[in-house]
């Protein structure tokens, strides 16, 4: 879901970008380091400890062998990521190791782990194994601490299609992610929206499209989003605020404010720069 934090926790001790990592949603993994090794936990704040302790995220430590790491309550964001240096070893499905719940395929097989799991090293680690390397704060995204997440979008396609009375109220409105949302797209409830035009033929779609179907209620799309659809996209969420709607779950809220393709891209490349001191 947060593909930036997957790929700083992979920089931070040594390995490739895609390197197989957990995915940590709240507090409902524990493990034990079977050998010596380095780490990095990135991504929302869950508290992390080892052997009780607190250690710190987004910097490399070294597990001893023995060392359990745990996870308390949520403090910032839901998800964290751990990598591994080696990376981790998974079935591999369309070339990548990641779980695919809906389809039981990748990962430890196509399931969530569960007690008693014994994780693999990938690869051999790089050398040196260095800790204490660290992505400062003001480097990262601006995860929300607040009651509302603020995500910036670009026009859609289809953004004419809505009555402007709407527009105007899709980005005044605070809108709250449903129970009825899943890593394929956040369904939001609000204030109805207005919708005009004939059905569309579909179309291809991306990572942050907003799309309203004929109730009227937006859905946001989100890592395992659909590759096309009918339904008109009125907004995408730009790419720099991706990782805060990553770490929202049911019951969070969060708001619409609309910038320019020159100002979205100047904020990732910021977010890029950010990753390349992790080289």
């Amino acid at each position: 879901m947060d593909r930036f934090a997957l790929v700083a926790a992979n920089r931070l001790v040594g390995n490739r970008d895609g390197e197989g990592c957990l995915e940590i949603v709240l507090s409902g993994s524990a493990l034990v380091a079977e050998t010596r090794c380095l780490a990095a936990i990135t991504g929302g704040d869950l508290q992390p400890s080892v052997n009780g302790r607190p250690v710190p995220g987004w910097t490399s430590i070294c597990l001893e062998r023995g060392d359990r790491l745990a996870f308390g309550a949520r403090r910032l964001g839901a998800r964290a990521y751990l990598a591994v240096a080696g990376g981790l070893e998974g079935e591999r499905w369309l070339g990548s190791v990641s779980t695919y719940l809906l389809v039981r395929r990748g990962g430890i097989g196509g399931r969530a782990l569960k007690v008693g799991d014994m994780l693999m090293l990938a690869n051999e680690p790089a050398r040196p194994l260095v800790t204490g390397r660290h992505l400062p704060e003001s480097l990262r995204p601006a995860y929300s601490a607040s009651n509302t997440a603020e995500l910036a979008v670009i026009p859609g396609p289809q953004l004419n299609r809505m009555a402007p009375d709407s527009r105007e109220l899709f980005f005044s409105q605070e809108y709250e992610i449903s129970r009825d949302s899943d890593r394929m797209g956040y369904r939001l409830e609000g204030e109805k929206l207005e919708m005009k035009g004939p059905e569309l033929l579909s179309f291809g779609l991306t990572y942050g499209c907003v799309q309203v179907p004929r109730s009227g209620q937006p859905i946001l799309l989100m890592a395992d989003h659909q590759t096309v659809g009918g339904y008109p996209v009125v907004a995408v969420v730009v790419r720099a605020d991706l990782p805060i709607a990553a770490q929202l779950l049911p019951g969070d809220k969060l708001r619409f404010w609309p910038t320019s393709v020159p100002a979205a891209q100047k904020r990732w490349m910021e977010l890029m720069r950010a990753l390349q001191r992790l080289e």
